[in-house]
């Protein structure tokens, strides 16, 4: 994967060398940035001027950090040198892509891939000792999961202090340029750097400690983690994850791949790519061939192994990985290909058919990339530093590195909705970690970013409302709108008032900005999703945002409302749909699709008003569904032996009277959703002091309730029993908004 990446934020050393991984990191690294408040864009300090380093100084540092390179035991495009490719096209050499495929795919041997060749650049700062020394690898082909194109080119820097020979800083080039970079701050000055490579895609993942096959993202027992970018703020679950791409497919991440498309056909069957065969892409079990193959999610991705190892072939003693590598490679400098005007071919396509809209908003990943010394980061290498709490360091270090800038990250942690094991058949869902990697795009920013370990970071977003889709291998997609404050002077937040009241604060540090419910987006396979569709237009409210609950799951999604919307949720689930308006008012509607009717494509939220009757009418209706789930356990007692052991009678008898405690429950039931009718009649009837005091009797009739659940719980099938306390929670808090309402 290629491309410039605009300056992002993010890490910092701890006393002991380690990565410091904390809460707060990340909201101390914006706020370093607030004197830039009310800037338009996102303006950071201006780095200073370089200028190459003479020769042999470039070659005496480039043999020096020569880093040792890891692939995929799948990989087939390794770093090899362009320059065969080369030809003459209206007066100026190219390297053509069909060309340099074709005749790649010619020459390769598994064992022994052509031309294996590194290319570096140096330059220096101006004024400064700061020096950086670039190596460049060039790949004939990338085939990735939504990446796909002619040629790629990936990079390493190595920031070195020419006073003291220490290198300062490394940055690898991470899957998109709206994902931090993979960094290291403070590296050791007497170890070789080493880089892991993405399968495909030659993403590249830094290894710094003796694991080196391996990336670690976390420090453990006497490993070093192999970045410092800094943590993540706002997700609780992922509080501390370092905001970096890393390797997903070396930390578990399934990601399947596809097989590129040209002219109608795949690649391997183009007239002008007469070397390539389909055995000379990625294997099959590493791909999909059709969208058939994404109705669910795939669970037999091959994970990544370690294959060929490259290293310099060079006299330069360092010590470090790679010393007796696989292929050792040539090292020479980018100066022997600028002659080369451009990189070549035709825009590619996915083999199987993809949403116009899909592909136009991935298209700048399907084609050529430019020429290393056309990008702005060949002669200022601190355009690729993406955490800012390193950027920060080498600025107090060095003049030459201006500060960081307030940056908004957008965060998406993509989990998976599930039928949970505790719920009635049909009525609950949880969550658990997504089994297969996804992709977000901002539709107003189009950059598709790869999750890593399930989360999604987009930064250097501008303030405003933006379209964010989620979408993964035999999954829904997940569609919200996010509203993106400014960086330098906002604190975002995530949902309503009342997501302090389902367990969460809400709230995000400045800069950052949590999509779907407290930072988790609930993903759904294919196989299992229906639709849950609101229209503002059949409500006389204004409304403005929805949000969605489960039984068991609590909230799975939370986001403004812009016209008619619909989120894809588990058909197996019992939901909540929360409305909210213009002037701050809620309202509730109880949606449960039938997990039966595996045709249902759509469900609607009926009647989505706000006010004090909305809510009312909520109440009325949950607890009468959960009557009739209790009366029908009575019902069930067909030989009227109402001790039976698990007949839902037997146990939890109120003074000794068989069944009684069920009849109990059954009948404050009753009362709750008689009273919370009554109590939504006199709100439409414009009477709210009236309403008022009937739901306040709900209200204690819901405390006698849940006394009245612990007396019947022995007798009621688990899932019941907890499907009524978790209901009685939501109950509780929807009777607190009616009471509250000033709108009837």
């Amino acid at each position: 994967m290629t491309g410039e990446r605009p300056t992002g934020e993010g890490s910092e050393r701890s006393p002991g060398g380690g990565p410091a991984v904390t809460r707060r990191t990340l909201l101390g690294s914006i706020a370093a940035g607030a004197a830039l408040a009310g800037c338009g864009a996102f303006e950071r300090g201006a780095d200073g001027t370089t200028t190459p380093v003479a020769d042999d100084r470039a070659r005496e540092l480039a043999e020096r950090f020569a880093p040792a390179l890891y692939f995929d035991a799948a990989e087939r495009w390794f770093p090899t040198d362009p320059r065969p490719y080369e030809r003459e096209r209206d007066g100026e050499t190219v390297v053509d892509g069909f060309a340099a495929l074709d005749g790649y795919t010619d020459r390769f041997d598994p064992e022994s891939p052509p031309d294996p060749a590194v290319f570096y650049n140096a330059v220096a700062y101006e004024d400064s000792p700061l020096a950086v020394v670039q190596y460049w690898f060039y790949g004939a082909f990338d085939q990735f999961t939504t990446n796909f194109h002619w040629h790629d080119w990936e990079v390493l820097h190595v920031y070195v202090d020419t006073e003291t020979g220490d290198p300062q800083l490394y940055v690898a080039s991470s899957h998109s340029r709206s994902v931090p970079n993979n960094e290291y701050l403070d590296p050791d000055p007497d170890r070789r750097p080493a880089v892991l490579s993405e399968l495909g895609s030659h993403s590249s993942a830094l290894s710094t400690n003796d694991a080196v096959d391996e990336f670690q993202r976390f420090s453990v027992e006497d490993l070093l983690a192999d970045i410092t970018n800094s943590a993540i703020e706002g997700i609780e679950d992922v509080a501390e994850l370092p905001l970096a791409y890393g390797l997903p497919r070396d930390e578990g991440g399934r990601l399947p791949f596809v097989v590129p498309e040209l002219d109608g056909a795949p690649i391997y069957e183009h007239d002008r790519l007469p070397s390539v065969e389909r055995s000379d892409l990625l294997p099959p079990e590493h791909t999909i061939r059709s969208y058939d193959a994404l109705s669910t999610p795939p669970g037999e991705v091959p994970e990544r192994s370690t294959g060929l190892v490259f290293g310099p072939e060079t006299e330069a003693d360092v010590p470090g990985p790679a010393a007796d590598p696989d292929v050792p490679y040539d090292l020479a400098p980018t100066a022997d290909l600028e002659h080369l005007a451009a990189f070549t071919g035709p825009q590619l396509s996915f083999e199987f058919a993809v949403p116009q809209a899909v592909e136009d908003a991935v298209a700048s990943h399907l084609t050529a990339p430019e020429a290393p010394w056309e990008q702005p980061r060949y002669e200022n290498p601190a355009n690729d530093i993406s955490d800012p709490t390193h950027r920060r360091a080498l600025a107090d270090r060095y003049d030459a590195v201006g500060d960081p800038a307030p940056v908004n990250t957008l965060l998406a942690r993509a989990v998976e909705a599930v039928p949970d094991p505790d719920a009635p058949d049909g009525k609950g869902v949880t969550t658990t970690e997504s089994r297969v990697e996804a992709v977000a795009l901002v539709e107003s920013d189009p950059v598709a970013v790869p999750t890593f370990g399930g989360v999604a970071a987009v930064t250097d977003l501008p303030a405003g409302e933006h379209r964010l889709t989620v979408n993964g291998a035999g999954l829904a997609p997940h569609s919200e709108t996010v509203s993106v404050g400014d960086a330098a002077t906002e604190t975002a937040t995530t949902g309503s008032d009342e997501v302090a009241a389902s367990g969460t604060d809400g709230a995000a540090p400045p800069g950052v900005t949590l999509a779907g419910a407290d930072g988790s987006v609930a993903l759904v396979a294919r196989e299992d999703a229906t639709k849950l569709a609101v229209d503002p237009a059949d409500s006389e409210a204004e409304l403005t945002d929805l949000a969605v609950e489960d039984d068991f799951g609590g909230r799975l999604y939370d986001a403004p409302l812009s016209g008619s919307d619909a989120v894809y949720v588990h058909r197996g689930g019992a939901y909540t749909a929360e409305v909210r308006d213009a002037d701050d008012a809620v309202g509730a509607v109880r949606v449960v699709p039938d997990a039966a009717d595996g045709t249902d494509e759509r469900v609607g939220v009926e009647g989505p008003e706000t006010g004090k009757a909305s809510l009312a009418r909520y109440v009325a209706e949950v607890a009468a569904e959960t009557r009739d789930e209790v009366a029908a356990e009575l019902d069930d007692d067909s030989d009227g032996d109402d001790d039976a052991p698990g007949n839902g009678n037997g146990g939890g008898n109120d003074g000794g009277a068989p069944g009684n405690s069920l009849r109990g429950f059954v009948q404050v039931l009753e009362a709750i959703a008689d009273g919370a009718r009554r109590a939504a009649e006199q709100a439409e009837s414009g009477n709210g002091e009236g309403a008022d005091a009937r739901i306040d009797a709900v209200a204690m009739r819901l405390a006698r309730a849940t006394e009245r659940l612990e007396a019947a719980r022995d007798g009621l099938p688990p899932g019941l029993a907890d499907a009524a306390e978790n209901r009685f929670a939501q109950l509780d808090r929807r009777a607190k908004q009616a009471r509250r309402s000033e709108k009837l």
